[in-house]
């Protein structure tokens, strides 16, 4: 039964739901309008003729005569001559109206239709142009290509995440599998060297999975940032102010520098991980004894700057073009015995790009320290 249900439903309707919206919504337009115009006339065939008469009578014509009757009939020629040529010309233009209507309307469902299967089949880089047929139209544009770029980001995070993730996690597992089969072949024996080994690898894949996490939500929800009016000095000045204890307990002197405190539109909680993630960088690579330095100050073509320069390890040129890519380390100074997986720039760069920004890197060479630079554009006064 409930097969035969589901043929009944699939089977084409008849009548006016089988036809597309556009003629459908053709043939209500041509109802309405041949309604209006057979109404006039009826309407007008009721009550012209009484009228007329009472004015014959008025200016003393006799209802009975035949100069009223010659007037009647040369009124009532008037009256259907004009009427159905007037109502003829009225109903064409009204069909050809509702007609091109119909058919940019058709159109532009069509289009969206098209679209939204295209963007069901994995075409996310499908886009509806507007026909320009009113507001609610352009928004149900808007809001298929938002749909598809959201869908077309999620997609390119996916397949980046799981490239990365071949590549990032072949090292610890191959660590593990060697260490565990020299276990059962005997050649090695379960000390704390060993034990400490795996346990490294362990913590490895825990931190590669959080950064995981860490680097999707920065690149896929970009859209939730929530800018505010705030001064460059105060972002310095808070993001200073979280770290501080954690400098000096490993011994590493954080100054803040307020040059110049310039008005920008921005998240102040997404610049203050963005902060976060640079001073967290700056005191992994910066030995006891060292210093790191927030300035504020007001940049070039209309931007604000923070900078956030450290003494410690320093960068070589040719690493500098990839620091902020995913997942890279520098094979000596910044590699992952100091904790890192190469993921906090990357989640940096995202979010300033989404304030339309840009951040950039610059070091004098291996153990001469290293410069960070956050430009913002700045509100006009």
């Amino acid at each position: 039964m409930n097969t035969a249900r589901a043929e009944h439903e699939s089977r084409p309707k008849r009548g006016l739901a089988g036809f597309s919206f556009g003629t459908r919504l053709l043939v209500a337009l041509s109802v309405v309008v041949v309604g209006c115009a057979v109404s006039a006339w009826l309407v007008a065939s009721a009550l012209a003729p009484s009228i007329f008469r009472d004015h014959l009578g008025q200016a003393g014509i006799d209802h009975d005569s035949n100069e009223a009757a010659h007037v009647e009939e040369a009124f009532t020629w008037a009256i259907v001559l004009a009427w159905g040529l007037a109502v003829a010309i009225a109903v064409l233009l009204a069909l050809v109206v509702s007609w091109y209507l119909t058919r940019r309307v058709q159109r532009s469902i069509t289009a969206v239709t098209t679209s939204a299967a295209q963007i069901a089949d994995g075409h996310y880089d499908t886009r509806v142009h507007s026909h320009g047929l009113g507001r609610e139209f352009d928004e149900l544009a808007v809001s298929v290509n938002e749909l598809a770029r959201r869908l077309e980001a999620t997609e390119n995070t996916r397949s980046r995440m799981l490239a990365d993730l071949g590549h990032e996690m072949r090292t610890p597992v191959t660590t593990l599998d060697s260490y565990l089969e020299a276990l059962d072949d005997g050649v090695r024996t379960f000390d704390d060297d060993t034990r400490q080994v795996l346990r490294d690898a362990t913590n490895r894949l825990e931190r590669l999975a959080q950064d995981i996490t860490a680097v999707s939500h920065a690149e896929e929800h970009l859209t939730r940032i929530r800018p505010t009016s705030t001064a460059t000095g105060a972002l310095v000045t808070s993001a200073v102010h979280a770290a501080r204890e954690q400098f000096e307990n490993k011994g590493v002197t954080l100054d803040a520098r307020l040059e110049d405190s310039a008005a920008v539109t921005v998240d102040p909680d997404r610049l203050g991980q963005v902060l976060g993630n640079l001073l967290d960088n700056a005191l992994r690579h910066t030995p006891a004894g060292g210093a790191v330095t927030v300035t504020s100050r007001s940049g070039e073509h209309g931007h604000a700057q923070i900078i956030i320069a450290d003494t410690g390890d320093g960068l070589a040129h040719d690493e500098l073009d990839h620091l902020f890519d995913r997942f890279y380390r520098v094979d000596t100074a910044r590699d992952r015995g100091h904790g890192g997986s190469g993921i906090g720039l990357t989640i940096a760069r995202a979010l300033v790009t989404a304030h339309g920004g840009r951040i950039s890197a610059y070091s004098d060479g291996p153990g001469r320290g290293a410069r960070f630079t956050v430009e913002l554009p700045a509100d006009r006064a």
